[in-house]
């Protein structure tokens, strides 16, 4: 694990553990943008390299500040607009971002409640500040990914030029895949007739396009499937089937647990999720009478989550943050995917 890793996952632990009571600016401010920043690397305390209350006379507004501005080279490089954790972000909390983008040197903006992270420059028009994020990162919820992404915003790995560059191809791709997930949910007239012009040779009339939309997100969420499943068994190289604890190291109330093949499915699905941030084998089931769990270093004070699968009429997924379980109905192992930002917070909480 890098220092970056580390010290990010220490911020995500607080967010976890106290976003309810972060209820203003200033609380969110000292508690998770402050170890953000000296996360990356700066001196929160060292005005030369973050400025607190930075203030740029603009036009008519006089006096305004923004929270924090980060310099690098004696110039102001990064500007950051912070708000209460229980914000949900929009556009409309970057005004003074806007405006000081244009007067200062600055070419990247962080707009942020402490808990999500949103990342502007300026792709669109030179000097003029987007109104939509190259990138978004939840720091309860980080990815590998995140992490490499990161590593170009920190003191000792920046490069305005080199960020910038990619920035373009980050917001594309963010767009590009904000749109696909909208056609994959629910496909739009001109997808569905795009489709079927490839594979269909009468004339598409509405009761051929409905038809159509059914397909194409059942054939969709299919494809999906298939390629977790190769990116599974490319990634585990698992020739048999998952350990369970044997009749010898089970209490007496486990005897005759079986462990179904639903179990099994929602085993590899967390194991395939948990991929992305740590070895696949350290990701553990053990079943028992009343419920199936998954763990972490076969250490149960690791619990990852747990699968209510035992009921005839009702499944459940159980989620975990510090001790406290929240149980997700589920209709079969595939919904466990909707609940991958909880499966990986907690696996973060517990690789701290």
């Amino acid at each position: 694990m890098s220092e970056l890793e580390a010290k990010l996952n220490e911020v995500a632990q607080v967010a976890r553990e106290h976003r309810e009571v972060l209820l203003t600016e200033e609380a969110a401010k000292n508690a998770l943008v402050m170890p953000f920043l000296q996360a990356l690397g700066y001196n929160v305390f060292n005005p030369g390299e973050v400025i607190p209350e930075f203030t740029c006379d603009v036009g008519t507004k006089k006096g305004e500040k923004v929270d924090y501005a980060i310099c690098h080279g004696g110039s102001v490089a990064i500007l950051v607009e912070c708000k209460p954790a229980n914000v949900e972000l929009n556009v409309s909390h970057a005004s003074q971002l806007f405006r000081y983008f244009s007067v200062t040197e600055a070419r990247l903006a962080i707009l942020t409640n402490g808990i999500v992270y949103k990342f502007f420059s300026d792709i669109d028009t030179p000097n003029k500040m987007d109104e939509r994020p190259f990138f978004t990162v939840q720091i309860d919820a980080l990815r590998k990914s995140d992490f490499r992404t990161l590593e170009s915003f920190t003191k000792a790995g920046f490069d305005i030029t080199k960020i910038v560059a990619e920035a373009g191809n980050l917001k594309l791709q963010t767009l590009v895949a904000k749109e696909l997930q909208k056609e994959f949910q629910q496909p739009s007239e001109e997808f569905v007739r795009l489709i079927a012009a490839r594979v269909y040779e009468g004339r598409v009339t509405a009761a051929v396009k409905s038809q159509f939309e059914s397909v194409i997100v059942a054939s969709i969420s299919a494809l999906i499937r298939d390629r977790v499943n190769e990116r599974l068994t490319s990634a585990l190289s698992v020739s048999n089937a998952p350990e369970i604890d044997s009749a010898d190291d089970q209490s007496p109330d486990d005897a005759g647990v079986i462990t179904t093949e639903d179990e099994i499915a929602g085993f590899n699905i967390i194991r395939a999720i948990a991929a992305r941030v740590v070895d696949p084998k350290r990701i553990v089931i053990r079943d028992a009478m009343s419920y199936c769990a998954i763990l972490l270093d076969d250490n149960n004070r690791k619990t990852i989550a747990r699968l209510h699968f035992n009921s005839p009429t009702s499944r459940y997924l159980g989620t975990f943050v510090g001790k406290d379980e929240a149980r997700l109905p589920v209709a079969g192992p595939v919904d466990i995917y909707q609940h991958e930002k909880a499966i990986l917070a907690r696996i973060q909480e517990l690789t701290r």
